[in-house]
This record gives structure tokens, sequence and C-alpha cells, in this order.
């Protein structure tokens, strides 16, 4: 079994793949004062939550936007396995060919998604993976990345405007029974939602018209079932995309022993 290890800013995603199979995923806490050890004792937990005895791990690998938790996660992850754990950095082999001006500059996050994508899915194709912001990556006819744009999610847009106001209370992002909604809590549910649904149709026909092509179009991330509900295009919604394409990256870089 092999993990699969996704640092982003507010949460870890672990999965843990059998063969082909994603046998689980969790979410644990993103820490930043936390120490290997307390990363060991909950990834421990994790497994044994799952029945897997931690001798049936036989490796991982990671990727991170947090550069200041890889270290500790990294070095629980070997703690679990006993073996060395590869960080998704530049340079390493995945089979993604990066055309943007910096390739060292892309998220690892993004060319993981990336990975999985074109293993995947039909290109063209937009990738959106939303959580603390909703990143596009776009994908050409010939499997490369060519760019894509970033803006805010929907929990910091809202978070946002309720912090800079007296009188709104922070609320939950679910979806309101109507568009038009007759309340104060449900007007800013409403606004979030179908603001972000709005945009994403809009930026996806912009992206389009760009490329002179349709696109295959997947959102990945928190809330991505929620926001796409609402949009006008035909969207496919994979929580597990980065994961899967981390496993993918994991195998090509096992197959060509560079670990």
């Amino acid at each position: 079994m092999i993990l699969t290890i996704d640092i982003e800013n507010k949460n870890i995603v672990v999965g843990c793949f059998d063969g082909e199979k994603l046998v689980f995923i969790e979410r644990i806490s993103t820490g930043l004062s936390t120490t290997a050890l307390e990363y060991t004792v909950t990834l421990r937990a994790v497994l044994d939550i799952h029945g897997i005895k931690q001798g049936s791990v036989d490796g991982g690998i990671i990727s991170s936007v947090v550069p200041s938790v890889t270290a500790a996660v990294k070095s629980a992850a070997e703690n679990i396995t006993g073996r060395e754990i590869p960080v998704l950095v530049p340079g390493m082999k995945t089979g993604l060919s990066i055309l943007i001006d910096d390739p060292a500059q892309l998220g690892s996050n993004l060319v993981a998604g990336a990975v999985a994508g074109i293993n995947l899915y039909k290109p063209p194709m937009i990738i959106i993976d939303m959580g603390t912001a909703v990143t596009f990556s776009v994908i050409d006819e010939k499997k490369c990345y060519i760019g894509g744009l970033i803006m805010p999610g929907i929990r910091s847009s809202l978070d946002s405007l309720i912090a800079g106001t007296s009188l709104l209370a922070n609320i939950s992002i679910t979806p309101p029974k109507k568009l038009i909604a007759s309340n104060t809590a449900d007007c800013l549910k409403s606004g979030a939602i179908y603001s972000s649904a709005s945009s994403i149709d809009g930026i996806v026909d912009r992206i389009e018209n760009e490329l002179g092509a349709a696109c295959s179009v997947i959102a990945t991330g928190t809330g991505a079932k929620l926001i796409t509900e609402q949009c006008r295009h035909d969207i496919i919604v994979d929580d597990d995309l980065l994961l899967k394409g981390l496993m993918l990256i994991y195998k090509k870089t096992a197959e060509s022993s560079a670990f």
C-alpha cells in the first residue's frame, strides 16, 4: 500500500492506495507548529481506524504548498513506512509538459491534479481546484499545461465580507432554498454560492473562447460539488483527483528508480 499526502493551507489530505484502489481518504488539520512525532501519532491513528497495519504500507509521496510543514510530515510518513518518502518538486518525472514562463513556480498540487487530468480525461481541459483559493489549470489538446488563473475561494470571500462589516454574523456555506433570498443569512449564502458558480461559468466560457475549442471541465477540492451543482456548464467532480495524480507520479518515479 502507498500513502499519498497533499499538504494544503488548512488541511492535509491523506490517501492510501492498494494497487489502483483508493482505500481511504482523510483530512487532518495543517498545524504550523505540529511536530513530526505528533504527525506520526496522527497518521498511525488514521491507519488504525481503517484497519491498516503499519507494516503493510510500502511507501508514499507528498505534495505541499506549505513548506514550513513539509519536513515534519515527511519525517512522520518515513516513520510509518520505514522508507524514504519523495516530495513532489520541480524537475521530478511526472510526464507533464509545463509551458509557462517559469515551470518551477507551478504548485505541486496543480502538477498532481494536471497529471491525473491528462491520464484520466480528454484534453483540452480545464481543471478547477477549489480551496482557500480557486485555481484554474488549462491543458491544451497536446496535453501541455499552458497556464491558468487564480481567484479567491468562496470561504475566503465570505470571511472577508463578514470581517469588514459589523452586523453580519459568521454563517455556514449551505445552499439557500432559492436564489432571491428573504433573510440576511440566506442572502449571504445565495450571493456567495451563485457568484462563485457564475464566475466559474464565465471563466470557462472565456478560456474556451481563447483556446477556440470546447474543453473537458473537471473540479476538485473542498466545496466542488456544492458550487458546480449551481453551474450551467457540465463539470465533472473528482474529489480524489490530486491523490490519483500523486499515485501516478509515484509509479513513474519508482519505475525510473529515482528514489
